[in-house]
């Protein structure tokens, strides 16, 4: 049972009405999470807005949800695991790819490059070592990147442990973080 209640569709609350409308016209609906997070219209436009931003920067769509899944998996975050895959396989990535990621298994090339920085920055807290920036620039990336991995790192960490705080009842295909 959700923690924090969803914020009905219908909501007679004109700032949230409006971002319903604006996720609606974006993604067809207003998931659980953001109708759950909608309790804070701040925190819901906060959200929107570092996603919207990053959406806007130098990693691809497949990049952003391979990073959104390494947190999830690193996270044990099953919510943003099965909205991810979702969200993945609109983005083109394989099955197969994907649940790698979430469980935990390693991904080849600059993809892998990826989920390694995004483990080791969830698992180490920030913590990252010289040489650990070094070979993730080695797979083709730059400061500018890495700045960009450390916000959407941080915008995932943000959602992880709100759907672990409000028990968000996941309103996708169900994946787990599990490994099988």
């Amino acid at each position: 049972m959700q923690r924090i209640s969803a914020v009905p569709l219908d909501t007679s609350d004109e700032a949230v009405a409006a971002l319903f409308s604006a996720i609606r016209a974006k993604m067809g609906g207003v998931p659980n999470i953001m109708r759950t997070m909608a309790q804070s219209p701040a925190a819901l436009e906060a959200y929107l807005g570092i996603s919207g931003a990053l959406a806007n920067g130098r990693f691809s769509a497949p990049q952003r949800e391979l990073i959104s899944l390494a947190a999830a998996g690193e996270n044990s975050c099953d919510y943003c695991a099965s909205a991810h895959t979702a969200l993945g396989k609109m983005a083109g990535l394989e099955h197969a790819d994907m649940h790698q990621v979430v469980t935990g298994g390693d991904l080849a090339g600059s993809n892998g490059a990826i989920v390694t920085m995004v483990r080791k920055i969830v698992s180490r807290q920030g913590v990252i070592s010289d040489a650990e920036i070094d070979a993730f620039y080695l797979a083709g990336f730059d400061e500018g990147h890495l700045v960009e991995l450390i916000a959407a790192t941080a915008m995932n960490i943000f959602t992880n442990y709100f759907n672990h705080i409000a028990a968000t009842e996941i309103d996708f295909p169900v994946v787990s973080t599990k490994a099988a």
